[in-house]
């Protein structure tokens, strides 16, 4: 009995782990959405936004997770934006140190604004964890439009976030 239990849950987490590495999540098409917001830490995912931003899909977006010592001007000279567009339309979040700590900050922007849709935009492998971090945060009222920063992941890193995903599922199952 117990050696079955045990092959049945090593099948799921290897089939599991087949789906996660596999099928990972894809650019989403232009769509309207209250807000953009993009996690910091990964290669594409500012620039990803801002042109998302740029085509109109919403009028705000938040960039989570930046550093202290950042500036608006910074960024803008680094992505090579107008300062005009981080004057008027993007706010910078610095609160953020991990995805949970993403998924807090994202919360209180967008209850404050109001906003009942944001475009979630963070590479392919850590979406499904951002997403369900930051939708536990934000609650049904919101939805949420993955759009996901194509990348070539190697199988480490699929490893590990494949383990953090099931962590923060199993910690939302025991409400941690």
């Amino acid at each position: 009995m117990i050696k079955r239990l045990i092959s049945l849950l090593f099948l799921a987490w290897v089939l599991g782990f087949a789906w996660f590495a596999l099928l990972l999540p894809l650019p989403a098409p232009p769509q309207k959405t209250d807000a953009i917001v993009v996690v910091t830490g990964g290669p594409g995912r500012i620039d990803r936004a801002l042109e998302r931003l740029e085509a109109g899909d919403a009028r705000r977006l938040l960039i989570s997770g930046v550093a202290r010592e950042v500036k608006p001007r910074e960024l803008a000279a680094e992505y090579d934006r107008p300062m005009a567009l981080f004057d008027c339309c993007v706010a910078l979040g610095f609160e953020a140190e991990d995805t949970r700590s993403n998924a807090t900050e994202v919360a209180a922007w967008a209850k404050r604004r109001d906003y009942k849709s944001i475009r979630l935009v963070t590479t392919d492998w850590h979406m499904r964890r951002a997403e369900y971090e930051i939708g536990r945060a934000v609650g049904d009222d919101v939805t949420i439009v993955p759009d996901a920063v194509r990348s070539q992941p190697n199988l480490a890193t699929l490893f590990r976030e494949y383990h953090k995903y099931l962590a923060g599922l199993a910690g939302g199952l025991l409400g941690l």
